[in-house]
């Protein structure tokens, strides 16, 4: 069994937390399953856009073993905003948008640094793709040292309409990317901005990399090749800051 305890299983139990309002982070259902009970819950997963993924049994008997009659959920611990909202809002209040944008990062620790550094240094929202992205449990609550009960999150199902809403909306689309040459020291932050870092694995997928307006570099002197993602993060955010002339 997993040790957090913002999860459920069974089919009756995972209809009634939707049913209830409760924000299903991570839905796993059994490859393959179907039966009356189970048609009843599919429905309510795509009237309400729930994230969901397929997977082995092994999968969910590793999570749990008890009844769980083939599908397991996580909780989300915290509510999520839309951005849609967010933007407008920043503006009537008259704030300079300040974005974090996280592209398939999925390691729970570096995502609870990351929202702590952010927001510390004040950032309006961090936006996540609902696929290939890290869990929100109670691990990432603990390494945010309680930031995320006070930094908006919002998932989105397309992280390119959302970054092309973010582009319309007048934000400057920054990439922090080791595929340049240009230093992060020579961008203008103080102007509306969305900052987009990617995995340590991966980096930035090569279709936001193309849709951003600006690619950076934090530069390296020594031998390791990079920093770890939440550190870049925090590097980062502190240049914005200073351009913005927050006391640090």
């Amino acid at each position: 069994m997993k040790k957090d305890k913002n999860y459920i299983f069974g089919v009756r139990p995972i209809i009634e937390a939707i049913k209830s309002g409760k924000t299903i982070d991570k839905l796993f259902i059994q490859k393959g399953l179907h039966n009356d009970s189970f048609i009843k819950l599919w429905k309510l997963v795509r009237e309400n856009r729930v994230n969901y993924k397929h997977v082995p049994l092994e999968k969910i008997n590793r999570l749990t073993k008890k009844n769980h009659q083939g599908v397991f959920a996580y909780i989300s611990p915290i509510d999520f905003f839309n951005i849609e909202n967010i933007i407008p809002e920043l503006y009537e209040k008259g704030k300079v948008p300040l974005i974090l944008v996280l592209d398939r990062i999925t390691d729970v620790r570096n995502f609870g640094a990351i929202a702590r550094t952010a927001e510390c240094a004040g950032v309006n929202c961090i936006i996540l793709p609902e696929k290939n992205s890290v869990a929100i449990n109670s691990d990432a609550m603990k390494t945010s040292s309680g930031a995320l009960n006070n930094i908006k999150i919002c998932k989105t199902w397309n992280l390119k309409v959302t970054i092309e809403l973010l582009k319309k909306s007048g934000l400057q689309i920054v990439a922090c990317t080791e595929k340049t040459e240009n230093k992060i020291y020579n961008i203008n932050y103080v102007r509306p901005t969305a900052l987009v870092l990617g995995s340590e694995e991966n980096g930035i997928s090569s279709e936001l990399l193309k849709m951003s307006d600006e690619k950076v570099k934090i530069p390296i002197y020594g031998r390791t090749e990079s920093l770890n993602v939440s550190v870049a993060s925090g590097v980062i955010l502190y240049e914005v800051l200073r351009q913005r002339n927050k006391t640090i």
